[in-house]
């Protein structure tokens, strides 16, 4: 391999890296061109609610980079066996409406497994029963940020009384749980 080629061939591994890390593109090195100039944001693509999530028990997260109480339930799921892949999204707003979520389902973070959604502070349990259940809706939803719901505890602060929410796309919904 010559040395342009071996080149190339790690500026590939530097840019396969920062995809697994979750970066949007590799980071320039100082001499290339994109180290002095800013590079323009790459167009977004937020899979299709159709695309399940990569198999077994992956979950993706999508959730604000600032969001404290979304990092709490990722680690709830973690808890409770759940491989997590984070991806920090500025524009939540906007992942939301790409994945075709009912605005009154809106939470703070919103997550993907299994080609179904999981928005808000939905508990472990209720996904896994999902997962096992297979029900034609197009995801769960607790809505708002209920204290006591996981992620969201406060302490010395007795739990709010919370829904889980069972949704289709057209908006309807069911309660699945009630805690």
């Amino acid at each position: 391999m010559n040395r342009r080629a071996a080149g190339f061939a790690g500026l590939a591994l530097v840019g396969a890296v920062a995809v697994v890390l979750g970066s949007r593109d590799p980071a320039p090195t100082p001499a290339s061109p994109a180290a002095t100039a800013p590079a323009a944001d790459p167009p977004r693509q937020v899979a299709s609610l159709l695309e399940p999530a990569p198999g077994g028990e992956v979950i993706q997260v999508y959730k604000s980079p600032t969001c404290g109480c979304c990092g709490a339930w990722i680690e709830h799921l973690r808890d409770n066996g759940f491989t997590v892949e984070v991806i920090d999204e500025p524009n939540m707003t906007v992942v939301k409406s790409e994945l075709g979520l009912p605005r009154d389902m809106a939470s703070c973070h919103t997550a993907r497994i299994a080609g179904y959604l999981v928005e808000g502070h939905v508990p472990a349990s209720d996904i896994r029963r999902m997962l096992a259940e297979r029900p034609e809706v197009a995801g769960l939803a607790v809505p708002g940020m209920p204290v006591g719901s996981p992620g969201m505890e406060v302490e010395g602060r007795p739990a709010d009384a919370y829904d889980v929410l069972a949704f289709q796309r057209d908006g309807g919904t069911s309660v699945w749980a009630s805690y």
